[in-house]
């Protein structure tokens, strides 16, 4: 076997010791999946000798320990995630020199100190998540963190930084100078804050009188690349024993149930018949599709539940039903500006997953009930039990 074409173990639950030592020598390696397992240790030092990886994924493990500073050398990385471990200490800030970032999620550890300004310097990098870490100080916003929203970094109490990501102000260090620059530094705040107040006043009205945001955006800066993790008996908890009057809609392959978590959050649990055949294959398709989507149109993934005898996804819960329900009911109506936004975020989504996604996805069951409706009547396409990865043989 060509070490070129050993990319992926996917087989998420199996493995819980440590990783091998030797992994770290495939210098060719080019894909490394390693997610959804109970590895633990730490990352070595060795974990630079991956030149050629483009993408690793070693998220929801157990590892601990510090995030390596030679990670740097991985120069062609575009991809990485090591969310939901333990790891602990500070993101190195030779991250800063991966010039080929493009994700990097780090969510869910036990990371401290500040996050490091030399990410600013990350020209690519499109996808950045710390979120509930044990971050403090000043969030960088120059270079790719103009385009970040709060998502990339809450659950971090200790930070601080501008307005827009909703921490924070970060205190002013005070100074020895003259009561006039003391003044002038007043003036300038003042200045900022009524600027600040104008211009977001003024992005409300814009939004009031349209609705749609950016259409050619195509990473969804609104979901986690790692979902958090649910367990069976939350499930249970959340949907009342999944009782029928929790129930939204069945099938032959699936049965959906509304619930409500502890924390008070709306979900759709997707539990599978486990007595159809070929259900395992329908519901690793759909999480290998839904956990790497990064756009705002299809449906946002919340996290899965699997075992032996169960499997279910759990997902954000669309207030407005789906689309079948208003085009087709006395009780709704659509105006003309409703349907075309629709139509658009439905377009958005399949060219994101014909065009943007790594490997093109085809739906495959691209239907009115498959399209769900969020709260601001934006569309979310759903249902990827059938689609077909391109890739695939």
């Amino acid at each position: 076997m060509s070490l070129r074409s050993l990319s992926r173990l996917q087989d998420s639950n199996t493995l819980n010791s440590s990783i091998p030592s030797s992994l770290w020598g495939l210098k060719d390696l080019i894909n490394l999946d390693l997610s959804l397992n109970s590895l633990n240790g730490s990352l070595p030092l060795e974990i630079s000798n991956l030149g050629a990886a483009i993408y690793i994924n070693l998220a929801m493990n157990q590892l601990s320990g510090l995030v390596p500073s030679t990670i740097r050398k991985l120069q062609n990385l575009v991809n990485l995630s090591l969310a939901s471990n333990n790891l602990e200490g500070s993101i190195p800030a030779s991250v800063g020199h991966m010039i080929s970032l493009v994700t990097l999620d780090l969510s869910y550890n036990n990371l401290s100190s500040s996050i490091p300004k030399s990410l600013e310097s990350l020209q690519h990098l499109d996808y950045f998540n710390v979120s509930f870490n044990n971050l403090s100080g000043e969030i960088p916003n120059g270079g790719s963190f103009i385009n970040f929203t709060m998502d990339s970094f809450k659950g971090n109490e200790a930070l601080c930084g501008i307005p827009r990501f909703h921490v924070r102000i970060c205190p002013i260090v005070s100074s020895h100078g003259s009561k006039t620059k003391k003044v002038e530094r007043a003036s300038f705040i003042v200045f900022g804050g009524v600027a600040f107040i104008s211009v977001v006043s003024l992005a409300f009205i814009i939004v009031g009188c349209k609705r749609k945001d950016k259409t050619t955006k195509e990473v969804d800066e609104l979901i986690s690349i790692v979902p958090e993790r649910i367990s069976y008996y939350e499930l249970l908890q959340a949907t009342q024993q999944f009782n029928e009057s929790n129930l939204i809609g069945s099938g032959s392959s699936c049965s959906v149930y509304r619930g409500i978590l502890n924390n008070g959050n709306d979900i759709v649990v997707k539990v599978f018949n486990m007595q159809l055949e070929g259900i395992l294959r329908r519901f690793d398709v759909e999480c290998e599709i839904l956990r790497s989507i990064r756009h705002r149109n299809p449906t946002s993934v919340i996290s899965s539940c699997s075992n032996e005898e169960f499997k279910a996804l759990v997902l954000e819960y669309m207030p407005n039903g789906n689309l079948e329900k208003w085009l087709y009911s006395h009780n709704y109506c659509l105006n003309v500006m409703e349907r075309l936004n629709i139509m658009i975020d439905v377009a958005s989504a399949m060219e994101y997953l014909h065009h943007g996604y790594s490997t093109p996805i085809v739906h495959n069951d691209l239907k009115p009930s498959n399209v769900l409706l969020d709260e601001d009547m934006v569309a979310h396409v759903s249902d990827f039990g059938i689609a077909k990865l391109l890739c695939d043989t």
